[in-house]
């Protein structure tokens, strides 16, 4: 299947105002791209792309005085397949595991394990198999908290997401990351384009989503909290431990939004 993707995003700032942007596409999915996919500034001002420790492509810019809008637009083929349900294997013991994966055990930023692990313990310890886990956890996380884009906030951590119940996509998947790293699982959060594709459509602006992966049995398997259900049609733009490292954009000084616009579209060709 194809899909047509790309934002258009405004900032108002007073001053000449740095920034780092993760508005790239994630280079796994480099291969499946059918047309250019360019982040464009207007005015024009000078992208530097580079990769950052996850191998994601980040992107630092100046913003001068006034209004700058950040725009991108292309079209990716996707295998329109749900996502992929791990095997019911015995869990990887912590010893087994490769060295890459051990800093989505640790508890960071936005992922306290250290205030969640009697809550994961309490609830998770019976199930057998780490599939049986994760997919306890999304079930526990999904109707344990209330969706609103209202309960946006952007200071909000797992443990602020468990006690106040309310919260968006990435609270979601914040709290099912803490919960999967108490039960010894790696989990990373990712964020990309995930339109209402194979789904009835939600009455909605559309908006970036937040998702997250496990480790099991030596591969990545995808799982959505918020959704608790396989979807078709994820596109990933960056993944990292928590949304400290995948932030759409950070602004080192006063940057105002202005406008906001994503869409993720099913399309019938390139035309």
């Amino acid at each position: 299947m194809l899909i047509r993707c790309g934002y258009d995003i405004e900032f108002c700032a007073e001053k000449r105002t740095a920034m780092m942007a993760m508005l790239s596409l994630h280079p796994s999915r480099h291969q499946d791209l059918r047309t250019p996919q360019r982040l464009m500034a207007s005015p024009d001002i000078p992208l530097y792309h580079f990769e950052d420790g996850f191998g994601n492509v980040a992107t630092r810019l100046t913003i001068p005085p006034g209004n700058v809008i950040l725009s991108c637009d292309f079209v990716i083929e996707d295998s329109g397949e749900p996502d992929r349900r791990a095997p019911d294997s015995p869990q990887m013991a912590v010893e087994e595991l490769p060295d890459a994966v051990m800093p989505f055990l640790l508890g960071s930023r936005y992922c306290e394990t250290d205030r969640l692990m009697d809550v994961a313990w309490a609830n998770f310890s019976h199930l057998a198999t780490a599939r049986d886990r994760v997919d306890a956890i999304v079930d526990f996380v999904h109707d344990h908290i209330e969706f609103g884009y209202h309960h946006a906030r952007s200071d909000k951590t797992a443990w602020n997401g468990y006690q106040e119940r309310q919260g968006v996509c990435r609270d979601f998947a914040h709290l099912a990351i803490t919960l999967c790293r108490c039960m010894n699982i790696p989990a990373r959060y990712c964020t990309g384009y995930l339109g209402d594709i194979g789904v009835p459509p939600v009455d909605a602006p559309m908006d970036f989503s937040a998702w997250f992966d496990v480790y099991i049995d030596g591969e990545w398997y995808t799982h959505d909290a918020r959704h608790n259900q396989p979807r078709i049609g994820r596109i990933l733009m960056a993944r990292g431990r928590d949304a400290t490292d995948v932030a759409l954009t950070t602004a080192f000084g006063k940057a105002n939004l202005v406008r906001f616009q994503v869409h993720t579209d099913e399309v019938a060709s390139l035309d």
